[in-house]
């Protein structure tokens, strides 16, 4: 499995339509493999996705993401897990152990983390704001 994780000076970059690098780590067996930083040049959302897509790219992990960027990254097959903050290597550690929870790496303000797999509609419940919060039925927090 290959993950990308936009980022800026060690942390998750805090919006990936505009993120300049994606740090590309494989794991296999519960360990990370290899890593590669990579610059972004793309701007577009379809040749952003189509260029993440091109990298071997199964999840993306990223702060905010517009929904037409969200939309081509989920449709070109790559799992998106949204709304997340925090020091890459911790953000990296967590995910391999499978303890990515929102309240460790949720970005601050409303509406919580979404996980997105294309072809899925967003489900997920209205907050306080009257916004709606989620993903899909894989939704975590």
């Amino acid at each position: 499995m290959k993950v990308a994780i936009p980022y800026w000076q060690g942390r998750v970059s805090p919006v990936f339509d505009v993120a300049g690098h994606v740090l590309l780590v494989e794991i296999a067996d519960g360990r990370e493999q290899a890593r590669r930083d990579l610059a972004i040049e793309q701007s577009s959302p379809q040749v952003r996705a189509a260029w993440l897509a091109e990298t071997g790219a199964d999840v993306l992990i990223c702060g905010a993401i517009s929904r037409p960027l969200e939309l081509a990254v989920s449709a070109a097959g790559i799992e998106v897990f949204s709304q997340t903050c925090g020091e890459v290597e911790c953000v990296l550690a967590a995910f391999i152990h499978g303890e990515l929870n929102p309240d460790a790496f949720l970005m601050p303000g409303c509406c919580g983390r979404r996980r997105f797999r294309g072809g899925r509609g967003r489900g997920g419940a209205p907050c306080r704001r009257g916004e709606w919060k989620g993903g899909n039925d894989n939704a975590q927090g």
